[in-house]
């Protein structure tokens, strides 16, 4: 199965940005190449793009103490396991605790290093990272790979307890939903008025077909169609009945 994600609100479209680069920052640090280390760098600046729009930390703080007191109110369902529920509020008060303790704005320590400033500022030009216009970086990515990676490291550090939080919020959020077994037919699946208020959709479907799901949702309507993907020429509709799954994740 393949789960397609479709955030709600800007907050959580931010969330899951981050969560991807975030990944994809972890994947290329573990690795030994300075082309890997190259691609980390890369994706630390673009958390740095991201995490600096808007007050991301007091986003997640709102939301780590609006998820805290929504299980709170659960601890009297006997169809909730206590020993779950205190394990996953007591996660959620740590990475609060550890949130609001980091001093200052989020990637102000890469903001006041002229070198990476430098570095993320060639970035943004096609090729601009090439030894002949960066030649320190070109030594830098000539270094030991461990010590390459310590310096991933220090960089990075500053972020994780943003990364924390964000983990948190996003799995409590998909553990909110159950997911409905529905039908397309002809490619086409509607729902108007939306069934409920969510803040994220998740729809499953079997990697054997042949198509991608394209989602429009607002508050009157949930539109969805499954298009052929890949496809050089205009959109085409894939014309078959489609079996899929859609959980509403909402808390």
């Amino acid at each position: 199965m393949i789960i397609y994600e479709y955030p709600l609100n800007e907050r959580v479209r931010t969330l899951l940005r981050l969560e991807d680069l975030f990944d994809r920052t972890e994947f290329f640090r573990v690795q030994d190449s300075p082309q890997d280390h190259h691609a980390s760098l890369a994706a630390i600046f673009e958390i740095l793009e991201v995490a600096s729009r808007g007050d991301l930390k007091s986003d997640l703080l709102q939301e780590l103490d609006r998820q805290r007191l929504f299980l709170e109110a659960l601890r009297s369902n006997p169809a909730i396991s206590e020993e779950k529920l205190d394990a996953v509020v007591a996660e959620i008060e740590s990475s609060f605790s550890d949130l609001l303790s980091a001093a200052g704005k989020t990637g102000q320590h890469l903001r006041e290093n002229e070198w990476l400033m430098t570095i993320k500022q060639r970035a943004a030009i096609p090729g601009g990272t090439c030894e002949f216009d960066l030649p320190s970086f070109h030594h830098w990515l000539h270094r030991d790979s461990d010590a390459r990676r310590a310096d991933l490291d220090v960089w990075l550090r500053p972020f994780l307890p943003v990364a924390c939080a964000l983990r948190i919020v996003l799995r409590v959020l998909r553990e909110s939903g159950k997911s409905v077994p529905l039908i397309a037919y002809a490619g086409l699946f509607q729902q108007m008025p939306m069934e409920r208020s969510a803040h994220m959709l998740r729809l499953t479907l079997s990697r054997d077909l042949p198509c991608v799901p394209e989602i429009s949702a607002n508050k009157y309507a949930l539109n969805i169609r499954f298009i052929l993907p890949g496809s050089v020429q205009r959109t085409r509709l894939h014309e078959a009945d489609i079996e899929f799954g859609l959980t509403y994740c909402n808390l």
